[in-house]
């Protein structure tokens, strides 16, 4: 199945040289461009796109907003930030908006495209260089504290769950790997995310490095 893919970026060469880009990959299919937030909004909407490839600096609303309210409303759609800015402030917000995917402007073609895929995969892909933000995060934590009187009351199932969820494996491979139903499965997520006051997966991926679950 084509990754269906939707381009957004205020600037028209932009979108043109990203569409060169990528027309040749197989599997991947440019469903539509957007110049604005409001117009990737609507993209969303009509088009269905698996993955919407999103600037931050847009005229209208910024991309962090944009991608947060795409994860509001369509939250089965990915968002991989494609841009300029490579400051923590800027990394931080689109991850706690949704972001599955941060790559800057000046990546390679092969990091742009290795994003795409695991976005569209239900995993969470970090340019390395941006990773490290992630880990000078972690490492300013208390690490003193033993991780496991500090999960904020989960069950030793729900642990279980979210260091899967963390390694980016969808429900029924969790779901085969404990033995229990999808069902189950994805109770365990409702529970965890409600528990943590987490709204993505790329949150949960943050706060999984933080604990310790999983190493960044």
């Amino acid at each position: 199945m084509k990754i269906r893919l939707l381009l957004v970026d205020d600037h028209q060469v932009v979108r043109s040289g990203l569409r060169m880009l990528l027309a040749s990959e197989s599997d991947v299919e440019i469903v539509g461009e957007a110049g604005t937030a409001r117009e990737a909004l609507e993209g969303v909407k009509q088009l269905k796109p698996t993955v919407v490839l999103m600037d931050i600096g847009l005229p209208d609303l910024s991309g962090i907003d944009a991608t947060r309210e795409i994860k509001r409303t369509n939250p089965e759609v990915a968002v991989v930030a494609l841009t300029i800015h490579e400051d923590e402030e800027y990394f931080f917000k689109m991850l706690e908006a949704g972001a599955e995917g941060y790559v800057p402007k000046r990546a390679a073609p092969e990091e742009l495209l290795t994003a795409i895929r695991a976005a569209a995969a239900g995993e969470v892909y970090l340019y390395p260089s941006l990773a490290k933000l992630l880990v000078k995060d972690y490492l300013a934590q208390d690490r003193s504290v033993d991780t496991a009187s500090t999960l904020d009351g989960l069950t030793d199932r729900e642990q279980e769950v979210l260091r899967y969820l963390a390694e980016g494996e969808d429900n029924e491979k969790i779901a085969e790997a404990l033995v229990i139903s999808t069902k189950t499965v994805a109770r365990h997520r409702e529970n965890i995310m409600h528990k943590l006051g987490l709204h993505s997966r790329a949150e949960l991926v943050r706060y999984a490095i933080r604990k310790g679950i999983i190493k960044p």
